[in-house]
């Protein structure tokens, strides 16, 4: 696993422990917000082991969906994870009047620890630590 990778996907847990200290304190839109951060972190780990990144998320994601969803590494469910929280997120972030709900930011929480557990097992991260560690301290 080269550096970017590491640093990615240790990118990615941190974001999913910021992600559940936000939802735990109420602060819904934002875990969403760090939800989203945390798989996109993990998906650019990923494109880092190939030695690949863009710009854009949507060319990341695009990329993801080619590369990983449509030859079967990664079941089709996680393309509708970094679809859903990635279309929540900017409407949270860019539109007037769009909340979050609880119930939201703990779906997107809990699709962020998934899909960021499968990208570490995937490339062999057994070293990193776990994802989903509530009692970790938040650092983001």
């Amino acid at each position: 696993m080269n550096e970017y990778t590491r640093y990615r996907l240790e990118l990615a847990a941190e974001c999913v422990d910021v992600s559940k200290f936000l939802l735990d304190g109420g602060h819904f839109r934002d875990s969403v917000s760090c939800s989203y951060y945390a798989i996109f972190s993990a998906v650019r780990a990923l494109l880092s082991e190939r030695g690949v990144d863009f710009k854009k998320h949507s060319a990341v994601i695009g990329y993801f969906r080619r590369e990983y969803i449509k030859t079967g590494i990664f079941d089709v469910r996680f393309s509708d994870y970094v679809g859903g929280v990635f279309e929540f997120r900017n409407d949270c972030d860019y539109e007037d009047f769009v909340f979050a709900t609880r119930a939201e930011a703990e779906l997107q929480y809990q699709h962020a620890v998934e899909f960021v557990t499968a990208v570490k097992t995937y490339l062999g991260g057994d070293d990193l630590p776990a994802v989903d560690n509530p009692g970790g301290e938040a650092t983001c």
